[in-house]
Order: C-alpha cells, then sequence, then structure tokens
C-alpha cells in the first residue's frame, strides 16, 4: 500500500504535470471506484479545472475550481500512469482523466478509490487523523501527547492513523530497525532517550523515502526518473544480512501483518 513518501511524490510530480489545467474527458471503467452515479460524477468533473493537488496522511486531494474535491486513496495495489494511451501500461485502468493527448489513469482501484466531494466532507473524512509526522506542528512534544496513555506495542501504535497519519506496514519496519527497537516493544517500557531515537527515526526515514521517491515500482510518466528509488533496509529481506549487524531478517506475522526486523540489534 502506498504510504505518505509514495504519496508525497505523486503529489509533487502531478504538480508539475496537471496543476492548473482543466480535465477535458473522463472515462469511467469501474463503478464502484467512484461514489456517484457515473453521468453525474463526469458532469461535475469534466471541464474542471484543478486548481490545487494537497496530500494528506495516504490521500491526495485535487481541487476543482468549482468548490469540489476528488479524494484519493490508492489502497492496496492501486497506482497511476500519466501520458498517452498507446503508452500505459498493459493494465486494466478504472477511471482515466483526460488532459487533452495526456491522460491520467488510475490503475489498480479494486480496493482504493477516487471520490467526488465538498470541501466540508473531505474536512470530516480528516477528523479522525492524527498529525502529520513532517509538519512543523509534529513536535517531541506532540509525540508523546500522541502516545500518552495508549497502549499496544510500537508497531501497532505506528500504523494507527489516528496517532500519526501516513505510516504503514513497510516504512514502521524501517523507522523501528533504525531506531534499534522491536516491533513488540511497549511504548510505556520506553527510556526517555529511547523515545527521542524513535521520534527521530519517523523523521529520518520519511524524508529519506520523499527524497528517494518512494518504493512504487511504477514509473508515473516515460522518463520518470525520481518515482520508486527508495531501496528499504529491512522490509521484505527476510533472511537478507541485516545492514547494521548483518544477523539474517527475520519475519513474522503481528496482528495480521507481516512484520520485518533484527533480532540481534533491534531491542
Amino acid at each position: 500500500m502506498p504510504e505518505l513518501p509514495e504519496m508525497e511524490t505523486y503529489k509533487s510530480l502531478l504538480h508539475s504535470l496537471i496543476n492548473g489545467k482543466p480535465i477535458i474527458d473522463v472515462s469511467i471503467h469501474r463503478e464502484k471506484s467512484i461514489n456517484l452515479p457515473v453521468d453525474e460524477f463526469i458532469q461535475q468533473v469534466a471541464n474542471q479545472k484543478i486548481t490545487s493537488i494537497k496530500r494528506r496522511a495516504k490521500y491526495l486531494v485535487f481541487q476543482l475550481e468549482s468548490g469540489v474535491c476528488l479524494l484519493l486513496h490508492l489502497m492496496l495495489g492501486g497506482w497511476m500512469f500519466f501520458g498517452r494511451d498507446e503508452d500505459k501500461p498493459n493494465r486494466t485502468v478504472q477511471v482515466r482523466l483526460s488532459f487533452g493527448e495526456q491522460h491520467l489513469h488510475f490503475i489498480g482501484l479494486r480496493l482504493g478509490y477516487l471520490h467526488l466531494l465538498t470541501t466540508e466532507m473531505v474536512r470530516e473524512a480528516f477528523e479522525k487523523l492524527g498529525p502529520e509526522p513532517l509538519s512543523p506542528q509534529f513536535t517531541i512534544d506532540c509525540f508523546h501527547q500522541q502516545l500518552h496513555n495508549r497502549r499496544g506495542n510500537l508497531k501497532s501504535l505506528l500504523i494507527n492513523q489516528e496517532v500519526i497519519a501516513g505510516i504503514g506496514n513497510r516504512y514502521s519496519d524501517e523507522i523501528l530497525w533504525h531506531a534499534e527497537l522491536l516491533p513488540e516493544r511497549k511504548v510505556h517500557d520506553l527510556a526517555e532517550e529511547q523515545f527521542t531515537h524513535l521520534y527521530n527515526s519517523i523523521l529520518f526515514i520519511l524524508e529519506r523515502g520523499i527524497q528517494q521517491g518512494g518504493y512504487m515500482e511504477n514509473p508515473l510518466f516515460i522518463g520518470d526518473g525520481k518515482t520508486g528509488g527508495y531501496q528499504m533496509y529491512i522490509h521484505d529481506r527476510e533472511g537478507e544480512a541485516c545492514p547494521r549487524c548483518h544477523t539474517p531478517i527475520v519475519k513474522k506475522e503481528m496482528s495480521s501483518h507481516k512484520v520485518y526486523f533484527c533480532q540481534r540489534c533491534q531491542h
């Protein structure tokens, strides 16, 4: 599932590709990917100019000049491609927004969606989300407050969107490895130094993920040299040598999630 770095990469790249441009046409190939009848959705979206593109947690918000928004969540397996139809990957497209000869193809939206909502509806959808971990407001004191009196292990807290927005299964493994903490550790067991290290690891890993373009394998457009440059330290690397101590990386199941960690240098 795309997480904060992937959606931030999409946001920055799409800003240069489609921001300020009108949506000439709309094609819907899977009605369940949208939240309105097809004709009504097309009527409200077609010929609308995109005035801004913002990210919140794992969502993208495309603001239209009429005042309504397109809210995108790619969920598991969703991705995008921008370009001509003849250049797109040989994959099923659920929704297509046309910008003349170039189109934004939404692919793999079997669980994901592109919903047309008012600004107020988007605000309500975000009400329960925790703070953005890379915002100026996410200080060490804010982190303390978010975890105060929380129960559960570090892994479950990091991926809880009501605690911190945008971190998922992949980057939580990376963060905990960088912080040298085991995923099953309880937050109330952490010494202050470990807590600070965890906070700094969140910032480091997410910023590194954005700088390297996230982990998505598929480029957003032909010639895209940004998307997918992030190399995981340990996630999905079972049996490979830990980059820090060279012990084989372990995988196990925790609350229906595949978790990767090092038994030697995470404590």
